[in-house]
């Protein structure tokens, strides 16, 4: 599993369990809405999950007041906004579209990176940035890009999300970790988020009841919910093993099998626009994301990754 094909085979396997909660989100949200509701029960399962990764790992649930700052800051930019306001879009957007514009997390973080002085300027990586940004022009620009030119407000708030997880990241990589593991320091984010979560969902009237026969949305949010989990352990797993330049390669993969689910699973279909506009961000993510070592081992064991804690 070390070797080089099988830690390949271990990155195509998490681009595409990644890339399937794309479709599987916009199953869970269906027509109503609901997305505190939604959050509420992602990290419900979140917690489940995480709690069995630590005690498993011979590890100990740590809510010191001293790593609470972190928390809710993870809580806040990790997970509470640009997990609603996922929900939220899935509920007015195509899948594949949301799969193009999650991809933007990197062209994102650069610039928030250059600014804390965590990166070096790279004329090729500012390339990619334009080519980022031309990506979105061409997806809300034309006419016949959206099924339904409308919608262009909703790619807009789409984009909260990559922000948030660019200021997530770098704000994590300039505090740090506050000696936890990425597991403990997502359960207690996940904790700490969702005691504000549950208030929202309530007060908004966008609760999310479990506690009814289940159809398609339901089970779409178990299955998301487990597999985000899972994936997410998974790449921890693989940065540990080959480094975060290896690992950071699954931004390609999450988006291109986001699109291949979301034609296979929701049966949509998109405009030469839409793919031109998924050209350009793969472009753009090769130019921005640190390239990989023909070494691999080179690249292995720095336990850092730009996407995050």
């Amino acid at each position: 599993m070390n070797g080089r094909a099988g830690l390949v085979g271990i990155l195509v396997l998490l681009g595409a369990t990644w890339g399937l909660t794309l479709p599987l989100a916009k199953i869970a949200v269906g027509p109503g809405g609901h997305a505190f509701g939604l959050v509420v029960w992602e990290m419900v399962i979140a917690l489940i999950l995480l709690a069995f990764l630590i005690v498993v790992r011979g590890k100990k649930i740590d809510f010191s007041r001293r790593h609470f700052r972190l928390f809710l800051f993870i809580a806040v930019f990790g997970n509470l906004i640009p997990t609603s306001m996922w929900f939220f879009t899935a509920a007015h957007l195509p899948a594949g579209i949301l799969a193009i514009v999650i991809s933007l997390v990197p062209m994102f973080s650069l610039p928030i990176a250059l600014f804390l002085r965590l990166e070096n300027f790279q004329w090729l990586r500012l390339m990619g940035i334009v080519f980022g940004a031309l990506a979105v022009v061409v997806l809300v620009g034309p006419e016949t890009s959206l099924p339904d030119p409308s919608k262009v407000v909703f790619v807009l708030l789409a984009l909260i999300g990559p922000v948030c997880y660019g200021i997530e990241g770098n704000g994590v990589a300039k505090i740090g970790l506050g000696g936890l593991d990425a597991f403990q320091a997502l359960f207690g984010a996940t904790a700490v988020g969702l005691v504000f979560a549950v208030p929202l969902a309530l007060a908004t009237g966008q609760w999310f009841p479990l506690i009814k026969p289940w159809g398609a949305p339901e089970y779409a949010l178990l299955v998301a919910g487990i597999l985000t989990t899972l994936a997410y352990a998974g790449y921890i797993w693989l940065l540990g093993r080959a480094g975060s330049v290896f690992a950071a390669q699954v931004s390609y993969l999450v988006t291109g099998f986001g699109v291949f689910w979301s034609i296979t699973v929701l049966a949509e279909a998109y405009s030469g626009w839409v793919w031109f506009s998924l050209v350009l961000m793969m472009a753009g993510l090769f130019l921005v994301q640190p390239k990989m070592s023909d070494n691999l081992e080179e690249s292995s064991g720095s336990g850092k990754t730009d996407q995050g804690y």
